[in-house]
């Protein structure tokens, strides 16, 4: 009987994690567009399409200290939403899920708590090992990040939820165009171009990328 109810607290635990975790990921991923477009108001020069936005996080920043905190605690919602992820996909392929799980806590460290710790410089020509640092956290992170929607589609349709991969398929498509555009933004060649839209590209990667895990935090919690 004692052993039976310790199984049931600990059953209802685990689903009290896992319904906190789709929480935890759907604000993650709302705040960080919020917060991207709403902190640029209180910065004067900063350009919402033209700059990253790492660089609300720059020493100079007069928002400095909200976006980090920010980033900290993205970072933090994104990981508190890993045991949901995994008790959603792991009956349906182990491998992949594990790889969804990984890339996931990637872009948690390497593009939110890495970016809280190490912030980049107002200007891209000064270079310090902060940096550098947030420089490679950020690249690792969003480049694993980027394959998350394809992920998903692959699991979708093995989970027969054809709905869900053909709109995870669609936008890891759409994603890894701006991502492109994203990339390309920094290139001498085009700073006087409409691909100079760094800011923009990157949120609307963002936006893409995020898009899949949206739809199914709002299918899982309603």
């Amino acid at each position: 009987m004692m052993r039976n109810n310790l199984l049931c607290l600990i059953t209802t635990e685990m689903d009290n994690l896992v319904t906190l975790g789709w929480y935890a990921l759907l604000i993650a991923m709302a705040g960080d567009i919020i917060i991207s477009l709403l902190l640029p108001v209180f910065y004067k020069g900063y350009s919402i399409s033209k700059t990253s936005i790492s660089a609300l996080g720059n020493p100079q920043s007069p928002v400095r200290i909200p976006f980090n905190i920010w980033m900290l605690t993205e970072g933090i919602l994104f990981l508190t939403a890993i045991p949901a992820v995994y008790e959603r996909y792991i009956m349906v392929s182990k491998g992949l899920t594990v790889l969804l799980i990984i890339f996931t806590a990637a872009f948690a460290v390497g593009a939110c708590i890495f970016t809280c710790f190490f912030s980049v410089n107002e200007s891209k020509e000064v270079v310090t090992l902060s940096s550098r640092i947030h420089g490679a956290g950020s690249v690792i992170g969003f480049m694993l990040f980027l394959f998350v929607p394809l992920l998903i589609a692959v699991l979708s349709f093995k989970n027969k939820e054809g709905y869900v991969g053909g709109i995870s398929i669609a936008c890891f498509v759409v994603a890894l165009a701006f991502f492109v555009l994203f990339v390309m933004s920094d290139k001498e060649e085009f700073s006087h171009t409409m691909i100079a839209n760094e800011g923009l590209w990157q949120r609307l990667n963002l936006m893409f990328m995020y898009l899949p895990l949206g739809i199914i935090a709002v299918r899982q919690i309603l």
